[in-house]
């Protein structure tokens, strides 16, 4: 038996399916979980020793690659000046003035744990700036696992058989209207029953948690326009695309700019942080300046406020980061797709930036709905096999694959050469 299978054994038997988060369990793919121990750079070594090409990257923080010795020094500096204070820092005032300098839509910032305590925590300004009670969410996207937002959610929960979940009372919902991403009738028509009641619609500027769905042409910019015209406001949840897709993130990318902006932990180098900002207007509605309650004995952390500045800026001060990492995935995703085609499959490979993801379904994957006609036993298989033979994947098909500026040419090509050969002897077929 391997460590990882022992430390599964044990774990199961103090925390709920033996993790701290659901996905980690590999319960969608039918496999144990690997204990990982270490990363450098592209690669994790789990606690048996074996080494894997890293396609998840902490979920997508690990921009720089895993222990970046820049972001670990600050860390270890700022560690030992203490871990906490639950007081005002001054490292909280440097975060806070880079953000807001990277970012043109916020002109202010508060920070927080998690990403979805910025998203929790924005739908509550949404609400008490204009004093509506209903969100518009998109079926598929995944905010967080708040109450009020864990309606049709993706991720997780389309690979768990759970819809969205037990302990969440009816009234909690009631206020969330879903709609269907990519298709802006969906939302003109719940504008057009009870737009005077709407707060603000949210999305995830591309859908990063039903595998990865880039918008269509137009389909961002209809969304500004309706919340114009209606006096709601537009949330982008930039927990995954915020600094990855570049610099200014989604809305940068895409030229929209949101009234808020959450982001995760990808501001503080794959450290437990996050936070939310926009219009100053708005966010001074925000206690202690407003109304608006919010808050956090372990918000703006200074441990995690030190990896943060020190990744955001080597991205800001390397703009050609971001070039060189767009080029080369698009390269290796291309690549991927050319690779089926020869293989004599069809299957989709949707792909944004370094963001993407193998869809095991003939079918156009562009909302939801498409998504789900993926076949997840196939995608099972395929994950194992990748694992096995040392490719770490996301443990789900409705998640991303993230690439890093430490993946090497070398290791991009080792994967597509253990996928070549998964595919050409006919093992992709469920």
């Amino acid at each position: 038996m391997t460590k990882s299978e022992t430390l599964f054994q044990e774990a199961v038997t103090v925390m709920p399916g033996g993790v701290n988060s659901p996905v980690r369990a590999f319960g969608s793919v039918g496999a144990t979980p690997r204990f990982i121990k270490s990363g450098k750079g592209a690669c994790i070594y789990d606690e048996d020793g074996n080494q894997y090409i890293d396609y998840v990257g902490s979920w997508g923080p690990m921009i720089l690659g895993h222990a970046n010795e820049k972001v670990l020094d600050s860390v270890i500096d700022a560690c030992r000046r203490g871990l906490s204070f639950g007081a005002a820092t001054a490292i909280e005032v440097e975060m806070a003035k880079l953000v807001c300098g990277l970012i043109p839509s916020i002109e202010m910032v508060r920070m927080v744990n998690s990403g979805t305590e910025a998203v929790m925590s924005a739908i509550r300004l949404a609400r008490g700036y204009t004093k509506r009670n209903k969100i518009i969410k998109f079926t598929g996207c995944y905010h967080g696992h708040s109450d009020g937002l864990l309606v049709q959610a993706g991720s997780g929960v389309m690979t768990s058989g759970v819809p969205d979940s037990l302990g969440v009372p009816e009234g909690c919902t009631r206020d969330t209207l879903p709609a269907d991403y990519n298709n802006l009738d969906s939302v003109k028509e719940h504008f057009q029953r009870c737009g005077e009641e709407i707060a603000a619609v949210i999305v995830e500027p591309v859908a990063a948690n039903m595998g990865v769905v880039p918008p269509k042409p137009g389909f961002l910019q209809g969304l500004r326009k309706i919340c114009e015209e209606y006096g709601a406001l537009l949330i982008f949840d930039e927990v995954i695309t915020g600094f990855r897709l570049g610099i200014d993130g989604a809305q940068g990318y895409y030229g929209v700019t949101p009234d808020l902006t959450t982001f995760g932990k990808i501001i503080g180098g794959g450290m437990p942080v996050g936070a939310y900002g926009g219009k100053r207007e708005i966010m001074e509605l925000v206690s202690p300046s407003g109304g608006v309650y919010q808050a956090g004995t372990l918000s703006g952390n200074p441990v995690a406020m030190a990896a943060g500045i020190t990744q955001l800026t080597m991205l800001k001060e390397h703009p050609e980061y971001y070039r060189d990492l767009n080029e080369k995935s698009d390269k290796f995703f291309g690549k991927v797709q050319e690779m089926l085609r020869s293989a004599g499959y069809s299957w989709q490979v949707n792909h944004v930036a370094s963001l993407g993801c193998l869809y095991f379904t003939d079918t156009e994957v562009t909302d939801y709905e498409s998504a789900k006609t993926s076949d997840t036993k196939a995608f099972a298989d395929y994950c194992n096999y990748m694992t096995d033979h040392g490719v770490y994947l996301a443990p789900s098909q409705f998640e991303a694959m993230f690439l890093s500026l430490a993946h090497t040419e070398e290791q991009m090509n080792e994967t597509l050469n253990i996928m070549e050969q998964y595919f050409l002897a006919g093992l992709g077929q469920s």
